[in-house]
C-alpha cells in the first residue's frame, strides 16, 4: 500500500518527529506541506495528515492543504503534537475529510513542546516531548493500519 503522509511542522518540529520514526520503519513519502507545494496525492493509497495544534485544531496551513489537495474517497490518518492533550483536535480536519468523502482510519496525537503565546513567559509546556515512548507509540499506530 502507497502511504503518503503529509505534515506542517513549524515551531520546535514535534511534528516532524513524529513523520521521522514512522519513515525509519516503514516506506512512506514524506511530504513537507510547507516547503513541497507541487505533489499529488492521487496516486497514494494511503494519506497522513500530520500537524501542530494552534488554538484547538490543526494548523491552519495543513487544513488548507486537506481542502486544496486531498482526492475523493482516500484512506486517511491523522497525527498531531500538542501542548496539552484535548478529544478535539481533529475535529476540523474530520469535517473536511468527511467531505472529501475519505475512509479516516484513526489518530494518534502525543504532547509536544509547545512555547506559544502566554507558554514562552514560563519556558514552554510539555518539555522533552514528543520522546521515546511517543515516537514508539506513533510508530505502533502507523503499524496498526496495515
Amino acid at each position: 500500500m502507497k502511504t503518503a503522509i503529509v505534515y506542517v511542522s513549524t515551531h520546535h518540529g514535534n511534528t516532524k518527529k513524529l513523520v521521522d520514526a514512522i519513515s525509519e520503519k516503514y516506506d512512506i513519502t514524506a511530504i513537507d506541506g510547507i516547503k513541497d507545494t507541487d505533489y499529488d496525492l492521487a496516486a497514494f493509497d494511503r494519506i497522513g495528515f500530520a500537524s501542530g495544534i494552534a488554538f484547538g485544531r490543526f494548523y491552519p496551513q495543513m487544513l488548507n492543504i486537506m481542502e486544496e489537495k486531498l482526492p475523493e474517497g482516500k484512506d486517511v490518518f491523522f497525527l498531531y503534537t500538542c501542548g496539552t492533550k484535548k478529544a478535539t483536535y481533529c475535529n476540523a480536519a474530520r469535517k473536511i475529510a468527511q467531505m472529501k468523502k475519505a475512509i479516516i482510519l484513526g489518530e494518534y496525537g502525543c504532547r509536544g513542546y509547545d512555547t506559544f503565546g502566554p507558554f514562552k513567559l514560563i519556558g514552554g509546556i510539555s518539555k522533552g516531548h514528543p520522546d521515546e515512548t511517543d515516537l514508539e507509540n506513533a510508530v505502533a499506530f502507523y503499524g496498526s493500519l496495515n
